[in-house]
């Protein structure tokens, strides 16, 4: 056994979290892609069955009330506020995150002064924010400004009217600084709009203590909520009263029920929901998050960063010199949660790596993409990661484990 591996034992066992990983159904895969797709947490597929069986099979329409459907994307808003540094009454959960840029976007372009004709967009964004961002542009007059993150606040000026922005680049991983640009953005006169799909779950966000108006996120990624899993819209209490969502449901009326033919708009983050709620979806989400409790935010990104920096030093200690270099920020302050290594041959390794075991994925031409989900994911996993790695880069047959 090398000094890598007996390290990677005994930081598994200080590991406070590692107890966490028995309530994931997993096997003995080192599953790196939970930025993609976290894993099934073990009780939920029983949550589910209950849900079909009793709450739609038995009670059927009388579930909306009695077995809470109808609350449901307000209550497990509630519940995932914590994890992204929120009080509670201010996220809504539904639809998807393309949706929610959508409403988020419109809906700060209303917010800023008027006069403000330019959204400015974090040019190596996700495509599906740009082009969401695009089309609310060409339906509200404005013009999209492309401009790299670290650029915005030279970018901002008076026409100003919205920034969208990645919390963390879904390429590279790279950690972007929202305290700092939320508060540019602020000192301009605009509205700042952050996409939190690869950064919540996986370390503080801080939406209040940074003073974020809107923001939205996924919920399939870090937060397992399981495949197309409802994402989510935060919104500022202070900017509920004038959110004016361009999507105004029956679901979001003051009196849905009443069924009127003018619009009128519910109180609070209701006003971000439009339609019937996706019940099972929205449950298997609200089982799934029960992994979190007592799970604080602070514990999870410390060992997102030792897990990192592991994975780093072993790759830096096992690969061919010159076959893969990590994108992903060295210094902790801009590195999520995932490692990022450019490698000529991406896609044949990424396949010969998950023949042997190690789910990672790739983002065309050349990048090997590998996440690291805290509550489920160890130090021995990073190390035999690595090791396989090394062993495809090499062309060695040796076995995997």
């Amino acid at each position: 056994m090398s000094d890598l591996q007996e390290r990677a034992q005994a930081l598994d066992t200080a590991d406070g979290l590692a107890p966490l990983r028995k309530l994931f159904t997993l096997d003995d895969t080192v599953y790196l892609d939970g930025n993609s797709l976290g894993a099934l947490p073990r009780h939920v597929p029983a949550r589910l069955q209950e849900v079909l069986t009793r709450e739609w099979g038995e009670l059927r329409i009388r579930s909306w009330d009695e077995s809470g459907w109808w609350t449901a994307p307000e209550r497990i808003g509630d519940r995932i506020a914590p994890i992204v540094g929120a009080a509670a009454g201010q996220i809504v959960v539904g639809d998807s995150t393309s949706v929610n840029v959508f409403k988020a976007v419109v809906a700060a372009t209303r917010l800023a002064p008027e006069g403000r004709d330019e959204i400015l967009v974090d040019a190596s964004t996700f495509p599906t924010d740009g082009y969401i961002a695009e089309s609310a542009a060409r339906m509200t007059g404005h013009r999209i400004v492309p401009v790299a993150p670290a650029d915005v606040p030279g970018a901002l000026g008076p026409r100003t009217a919205a920034v969208l922005l990645n919390h963390v680049d879904y390429r590279s991983g790279r950690l972007h600084d929202l305290p700092a640009l939320t508060a540019a953005v602020h000192a301009a006169g605009a509205v700042a709009v952050w996409d939190l799909c690869h950064s919540a779950g996986a370390l503080p966000v801080g939406l209040d203590a940074h003073g974020v108006d809107l923001a939205v996120g996924c919920t399939y990624k870090y937060l397992n909520g399981g495949p197309g899993s409802p994402a989510y819209l935060y919104v500022a209490a202070r900017h509920q009263a004038a959110f004016d969502s361009p999507l105004p449901g029956w679901t979001s009326h003051a009196d849905p029920f009443a069924m009127t033919p003018g619009y009128a708009p519910a109180d609070g983050a209701v006003r971000g929901r439009v339609g019937t709620p996706d019940i099972l979806s929205m449950l298997a989400l609200e089982a799934s998050l029960d992994v979190w409790d007592g799970v604080g935010i602070d514990a999870v990104r410390a060992k997102s960063l030792a897990l990192t920096d592991f994975f780093l030093e072993c790759v830096a200690a096992y690969a061919p010199e010159g076959r893969v270099t990590s994108v992903t920020p060295a210094a902790h302050a801009e590195r999520g949660s995932q490692v990022a290594l450019r490698c000529e041959d991406a896609e044949p390794v990424m396949a010969a790596l998950i023949a042997r075991g190690v789910v990672g994925d790739l983002r065309r031409p050349d990048v090997l993409r590998f996440g690291f989900t805290p509550l489920y994911v160890g130090f021995v996993d990073a190390e035999r990661a690595a090791r396989v790695l090394a062993d495809v880069l090499t062309g060695s047959a040796a076995p995997a484990a």
